[in-house]
């Protein structure tokens, strides 16, 4: 057996590159990609890909040199998610919704060689560039400008050229550069600012292809999906579906924005099978006008990226959507925990199956191994949905680390794991449940308090659109749960600060009940639909501390 060793026969690099090809021989007639009246085929979507990593090849791009891309979810986006790898350079997706500093800081920090720019972030870039110190080499310009409202041929001025005409330059038959080893970085993503500080987490080839094909297995995806794309692709390369997708030669639905008639009616045009989403889009599709049809036929909905609260998965269930609810991060290149189903599970009331599947889950078949450990001791917490640690994962698909952050990377792997910086709990059958991140945690009294639960009640009342609930300083008490919410449009009369108190109070434990209550239009969100808690504890905290007495009991 000693002299069994690998071989280039049997150790050939993995990448999810390699799905386009085939994707191209087995499915070539079939639609790759709808965006407005726009529809490309497998083989055409290969050919422009090729075509672009051709022409990306002969600006001198080299190898892990990064090439950045600021674009909606357009057929663009879609096509440079294959084609900037496959010029052999490292692929980088912006945030749209971030300020012209943070970007300017971002192309700084990564040394972007060049930047794919969509027309309507023109202004944004250019201004981001601008703010560059004078003896800072400033990256190569690309327009994306693919809608009617787009000026086809709009004045260059410091772009080198359209994208379209990257297509037409290139080589078709462009052999692509696979990596020289499985190790090899191939994405940078900048985590979306939940915490106010970004870092760049880069991943490989080999991370990108288990995350693809293990997203496929856990969630049962079916060959030729029909795909919405409702998810930013610029948010971790949109959980690496772009490359499940054509691994399954599946259609892509492309949107450049969207609201819930526009999805509603997308779903019905296309047949649409599979779409993903933050909660915030879960939201947005029950907050209908009554009266709304049901689904005519069920779609398979995927969700993460904040804990959903339960009633909002019964709403979207009840509109004929079938939910899916999963647990990743930025560093894991997609969901890594999955709460898998259990049929005995539809047999219980609609309430306690909503409960349930707001739980985050075990583990997928890609993930090595997943625990809630004590952040100090390293242990493993008890098994009895109440001890609260530290959520720590390993496997194939977390990151290789943070880009010039040696320290950063090092402090969030240790002992063999990845410290997720996420506070969850064991419940006893084994199925994590995420509470809420370590600094969202609210200390009052010496009591651990779950903003997650505070919220979940909050979004059962009948008024309330969205919620979120932070720490306020308290002189007395250290810390105080401060409720931030907006209200239905439909509403009315609004219930007042006190109402809402009340509404808590008989739900919830005394310390845990908000001691204000904030009414605002809308929350504060990435583009992902993260509500942004860092801005909302600053305006907690300009608030001033509060006088309240509130007994415990």
């Amino acid at each position: 057996m000693e002299d069994l060793k690998p071989s280039p026969p049997n150790s050939s690099p993995l990448t999810p590159l390699s799905f386009l090809e085939r994707s191209a021989t087995v499915y070539g007639d079939c639609p790759s990609l709808i965006y407005n009246d726009t529809t490309y085929t497998w083989t055409q979507t290969h050919r422009r890909c090729l075509r672009v990593a051709s022409s990306i090849s002969s600006l001198g791009i080299e190898s892990r040199h990064v090439v950045s891309v600021l674009s909606p979810n357009t057929p663009a986006m879609y096509e440079l998610h294959f084609a900037v790898p496959m010029s052999g350079a490292i692929l980088n997706t912006i945030n749209l919704r971030l300020d012209t500093r943070t970007i300017s800081i971002l192309l700084r920090h990564s040394e972007s060689k060049l930047v794919f720019v969509d027309h309507q972030s023109r202004s944004l870039v250019l201004d981001a560039i601008s703010l560059f110190p004078p003896d800072t080499p400033k990256p190569l310009l690309v327009l994306i400008a693919d809608d009617a409202d787009a000026p086809q041929r709009t004045p260059l001025d410091r772009f080198l050229c359209m994208y379209e005409d990257m297509i037409e330059r290139g080589d078709q038959d462009f052999e692509w550069v696979p990596p020289t080893s499985e190790w090899d970085p191939m994405t940078l993503n900048y985590t979306s600012g939940t915490t106010s500080s970004p870092k760049g987490v880069v991943h490989c080839h080999r991370g990108v292809f288990i995350m693809a094909i293990d997203s496929l297995i856990d969630w049962g995806v079916h060959k030729q999906p029909v795909y919405l794309w409702t998810l930013p692709m610029f948010h971790a390369n949109g959980w690496s579906y772009p490359y499940g997708i054509a691994a399954l030669g599946g259609t892509n639905i492309c949107l450049r924005k969207f609201d819930a008639q526009i999805i509603y009616a997308v779903i019905k045009r296309h047949r649409v099978t599979h779409m993903c989403g933050a909660p915030v889009v879960l939201n947005m599709l029950t907050n209908v006008p009554p009266g709304t049809e049901k689904l005519e036929n069920p779609v398979q909905i995927l969700t993460a990226g904040a804990p959903p609260p339960a009633a909002v998965l019964l709403r979207t269930e009840s509109m004929g959507f079938v939910v899916s609810h999963g647990y990743g991060l930025t560093e894991t290149a997609g969901l890594v925990v999955s709460c898998a189903w259990k049929g005995k599970w539809n047999l219980l009331p609609a309430s306690e199956r909503a409960r349930l599947k707001a739980r985050q889950g075990v583990r997928t078949v890609g993930l090595t191994r997943m625990d809630v450990v004590d952040p100090n001791s390293g242990r493993s917490v008890k098994r009895d949905g109440l001890s609260l640690g530290e959520v720590v994962l390993k496997g194939g698909s977390v990151m290789l680390g943070y880009l010039k952050d040696q320290s950063g990377t090092v402090k969030c792997m240790k002992g063999g794991w990845f410290y997720t910086g996420d506070v969850g709990v064991m419940h006893a059958d084994g199925y994590l449940e995420i509470k809420d991140r370590s600094k969202d945690v609210i200390i009052s009294g010496g009591e651990n308090l779950s903003s997650v639960e505070v919220e979940s009640v909050l979004y059962t009342h009948p008024a309330v659109n969205e919620a979120a609930v932070v720490a306020k300083p308290d002189e007395f008490w250290g810390e105080t749960p401060c409720a931030f919410v907006s209200m239905k449009s439909d509403v009315s009369p609004k219930p007042t600060e006190k109402e809402m108190m009340e509404y808590c109070r008989g739900r919830l434990p005394h310390y845990m009940v908000p001691k204000t209550v904030v009414f605002k239009e809308e929350l504060p969100k990435t583009s992902t639909g993260k509500i942004q808690k860092f801005v909302l504890r600053e305006i907690a905290k300009e608030i001033g501390s509060s006088s309240s007495r509130v007994s415990r009991m």
